[in-house]
């Protein structure tokens, strides 16, 4: 269980920020779903829930998505339905239940880069970037190649508007599991297609040969299927081989392309 000696309700992204680099055993909470699965014992929490973080903006250029927005509020808002062909509200609609989807945020979903997180390949497949307390502002692809944690606090993550549509595809094996994998196809205005996928079981990725191939070519082959099968890391957990992540992908893209085309 989650256990800590401090408790701070921060009153400020600066005295957040600085409580958090005072020590290494300093953390934030976030919707603390996944946290608080483990057994680990932390110095000070930090909560940042007085920090109005909690938000979905329509800019001119940008989506603004607050760090502590729910997953609910990401599958109910009418500006993200309206954008994208709704797919980063389709992305968490089927994950566990309200309650669940209630509670866990935005923010920590990113942070922690999990590899299982249907909203991280979506948000990849996108033009995304994340805003740091400390860190400034990084793409998301960057973020992920990251194998440090940085001590720094994301306060929201960006998307560059566009009219590009998209399709997500996702397979569990019971509804309410972890995918065994996820795929996302966007293509924008200008016919250029981006493929991610995630739950492989590793952090998402972009698959950028495949990309390659169907942006200059602009066909559907073997050849396509192949390059992705071969192209991304798949590896075996309890929810499936790597053999059937390797097998099943292709399909998925087939679908994807399907509902994109």
């Amino acid at each position: 269980m989650l256990q800590f000696s401090n408790y701070l309700l921060a009153d400020s992204l600066d005295s957040a920020y600085n409580e958090l680099v005072k020590n290494k055993k300093n953390i934030i909470l976030g919707g603390t779903s996944y946290l608080r699965m483990g057994d680990t014992q932390f110095n000070t929490a930090i909560d940042l829930s007085n920090l109005s973080l909690s938000y979905i903006n329509e800019a001119r250029d940008f989506l603004h998505i607050g760090a502590m927005t729910s997953f609910r509020d990401l599958e109910v808002n009418p500006i993200l339905k309206s954008h994208f062909s709704g797919i980063i509200s389709k992305c968490v609609e089927n994950i566990l239940g309200v309650q669940f989807r209630n509670n866990v945020t935005v923010g920590a979903t990113v942070f922690s880069k999990y590899g299982f997180s249907d909203l991280i390949p979506v948000l990849l497949a996108l033009e995304t970037t994340v805003v740091l307390q400390g860190g400034g502002e990084i793409e998301l692809e960057d973020f992920l190649k990251e194998d440090t944690i940085r001590r720094d606090i994301l306060v929201e993550i960006k998307i560059k508007k566009s009219n590009s549509i998209g399709n997500f595809q996702t397979i569990r094996r019971t509804k309410s599991d972890y995918a065994v994998l996820n795929l996302v196809l966007t293509k924008n205005s200008e016919n250029k297609f981006k493929i991610a996928v995630g739950a492989r079981p590793g952090k998402a990725v972009l698959a950028k040969k495949t990309m390659d191939i169907l942006n200059s070519t602009q066909e559907i082959s073997d050849t396509l299927f192949e390059t992705l099968s071969n192209e991304i890391v798949f590896e075996s957990n309890m929810r499936a081989s790597e053999e059937y992540r390797r097998a099943i992908c292709k399909v998925m893209l087939k679908r994807a392309l399907q509902e994109v085309l």
